[in-house]
Formats: structure tokens, sequence, C-alpha cells
């Protein structure tokens, strides 16, 4: 019976704590970064979303001939799906200007 338990080889829970430790530590310094992340891939949407909708009000313009009086027409239109920014942030069509209304 002693021979058997010789040759039995695993991890001892020291070596399992000191793992769990070290994965611990490299969590604690990967999910600030990653929340980080995210308020500026959020900012950076809404950028994009403003851009695609004022490229949106020039095609809208140069098939109808005349500009779209509000985010509305473009939507009525098919030529955008939504008038609000990924974050939630609405936007208005102010002087052929897509800009974040205030709230």
């Amino acid at each position: 019976m002693r021979k058997y338990l010789r040759c039995k080889r695993g991890f001892t829970l020291v070596e399992m704590l000191v793992v769990l430790m070290i994965i611990s530590i490299l969590l604690l310094i990967a999910i600030p970064n990653m929340t980080k992340n995210n308020e500026v891939a959020g900012e950076k949407g809404c950028d994009a979303t403003i851009k695609l909708l004022q490229a949106q009000v020039s095609v809208y313009e140069l098939e109808e001939g005349n500009p779209p009086s509000s985010i509305a027409d473009l939507i009525d239109g098919k030529y955008a799906d939504k008038g609000t920014c990924p974050g939630g942030e609405t936007l208005e069509l102010n002087n052929e200007l897509i800009v974040i209304k205030p709230s």
C-alpha cells in the first residue's frame, strides 16, 4: 500500500493556492482596463453614428432634391435605422448637421 501512495503524482494544496493567487492578480489588473475600453468604445460608437447620419443627410439631399427637416425624415425614407447613439444619446438635425440633443 505504501508503494502505491509514493508513485501517485499530483498537485499539492500549496501549488494550487499559488496558481489561484496568480490568476487573481492577473484578473485584478485586467478588469479595470476592460471597463475603461468599453467607455472609449461607446464614445467612438457615437462619433461613428454621427458621421454615418451626416453622410445619409447628403444622400437624402441628392436623391430627394431638398435637405431633410429632421432625423425622422431619414428614418421614414429608410436612410437610417434610428436617431440615437449606441449609448442612448438622442441625435437631432440642426442646420443640416447632426448633433447630440442637449438633455
